[in-house]
């Protein structure tokens, strides 16, 4: 199991050689737990497009920390350039990263009508940290979504 930028988590499957352009190169091949998608990930590239192993129930505390996080200042930007400095948090991969973003976004819903796009991210945030959550703490998703549904409330 990792987690994959974006993404979420997903199962390493295999690792395969392919010939591209002359060159052999390994990947690891992936199926996103999500929405079954498969990707290949060259093993020598795995650090750099963000792959890293599931968070530890440690790090699952420090998650919902950032969650319970009232004292902030959220941005007064507009819609789209908040949309692009949270897809950017996002792409990082980070759980710690998305909690903000779904945190964030949780705040600024209390206070005015979220565009579309904000909804559908604050759900992609929603779905990637219940993921990895529930496999950290070898807990139901459900149960998970619960808790951090009570968070907000």
């Amino acid at each position: 199991m990792a987690v994959y930028p974006a993404h979420g988590v997903g199962v390493i499957q295999a690792i395969e050689t392919k010939t591209i352009g002359g060159v052999d190169q390994t990947f690891y091949v992936m199926r996103i737990l999500d929405n079954d998608m498969t990707i290949m990930i060259p093993t020598g590239n795995c650090r750099n497009v963000g792959l890293r192993s599931i968070i530890s129930s440690q790090e699952v505390d420090q998650v919902l920390h950032i969650l319970r996080e009232r004292d902030i200042q959220i941005s007064s930007q507009t819609w789209n350039r908040r949309y692009r400095d949270y897809m950017d948090k996002i792409k990082t991969g980070s759980a710690f990263e998305v909690a903000v973003v779904l945190r964030d976004l949780y705040l600024l819903s209390d206070d005015k009508e979220l565009s579309y796009g904000e909804r559908k991210m604050m759900d992609t945030a929603k779905n990637l940290l219940i993921k990895e959550i529930s496999l950290a703490r070898n807990e139901d998703e459900g149960k998970v979504a619960e808790q951090l549904e009570r968070i907000f409330c």
